[in-house]
């Protein structure tokens, strides 16, 4: 009897596989949909119609742009959690909601390990740090000697507690033991620095160059791995300690079960569009990079930032909820 079972379980795993084999060839027969954690003209969303109109030229279907914007990302995710696994629904992201949501929430309605699958990145970019023209200091060695000198009078801004603005400078200041006052905004805080009222912000370089480029801002350091090309005579803050360096990246993931025949396909397209020359040029005119990762590697950046992030976090114990 025991035979007759595993002969009918055989059996029915290799319908199985044969269903979704036949599911992941006729695919896809119908819209994509990507769903993106945040609001219409944001940055994530310009970078995912971007790549679902490459995707919807390619695969001769439409791909529509679901904007569910709220909680950091973490309303989209849930919506994707819970879609069905049959390749039509994705999330487009920024690599925090997988890298730093599920150490700065308590609780997360829905799992990001278990509950998706990566499927591909887009683009990243690094962050500069800026500050108003009259701060004396004018590098990272001078700053830290700054706060060094007067501790707690320096401050630096950020876009809230937990953000990459706020953490890369908890970073550098474990780093280089300073103390600098945390000052977060609900908002962008641009105006209040280019005003004096705080000394120094960690800016995304879409929106940090023109302020540089402008003089209404100097830049101390960027956050890249090497110097950015626009701003050769910058410093990156790996050149004062070793080792620091992080980017903002966005991907796109599926809910878990989605067939690997599919996130496969999926793939070869995000790296395919990425190398695009038409849409690396409209990637770079936005201050940004194309970044075309097979999912080995895209699973290797998201553990290499969470183990980054999540130690800040702790050591800080910082939470948002």
């Amino acid at each position: 009897m025991r035979s007759v079972f595993k002969w009918v379980g055989g059996v029915a795993l290799v319908l199985a596989c044969g269903a979704a084999m036949a599911q992941a060839a006729a695919w896809p027969t119908k819209p994509l949909r990507i769903v993106v954690g945040f609001a219409p003209g944001t940055p994530p969303d310009i970078f995912a119609r971007l790549y679902g109109d490459y995707a919807s030229r390619k695969l001769g279907v439409p791909v529509v742009i679901d904007n569910r914007a709220g909680t950091a990302g973490n309303l989209a995710a849930d919506t994707v959690a819970k879609a069905p696994p049959d390749g039509y629904t994705y999330l487009y992201n920024l690599s925090t909601g997988f890298t730093i949501n599920p150490y700065i929430y308590s609780k997360l309605p829905y799992d990001p390990k278990k509950d998706f699958v990566p499927v591909g990145t887009t683009m990243r970019q690094g962050l500069v740090l800026i500050a108003p023209p009259k701060l004396p200091a004018n590098t990272v060695k001078e700053l830290v000697a700054a706060a060094k000198a007067a501790p707690g009078t320096i401050s630096h801004a950020s876009y809230g507690a937990g953000s990459p603005s706020h953490l890369i400078v908890e970073w550098l200041k474990d780093e280089t033991g300073t103390n600098m006052l945390h000052v977060p905004y609900r908002a962008s805080p641009v105006a209040d620095l280019i005003g004096g009222q705080v000394d120094t912000l960690m800016e995304p370089i879409a929106t940090g160059y023109p302020l540089i480029s402008s003089g209404r801002v100097k830049a101390l350091a960027y956050s890249g791995e090497a110097r950015h090309p626009a701003m050769p005579d910058v410093p990156t803050l790996s050149e004062v300690v070793p080792g620091l360096t992080m980017m903002s990246w966005h991907g796109i993931w599926a809910p878990a079960a989605t067939p690997p025949a599919i996130v496969g396909r999926m793939n070869a397209l995000m790296v395919e569009a990425s190398r695009d020359s038409d849409l690396q040029k409209r990637i770079r005119d936005l201050n940004s990079e194309p970044l075309g990762l097979s999912q080995a590697e895209m699973i290797a950046l998201v553990q290499r930032d969470s183990d980054i992030y999540s130690r800040i976090v702790k050591a800080k114990n910082i939470k948002v909820d």
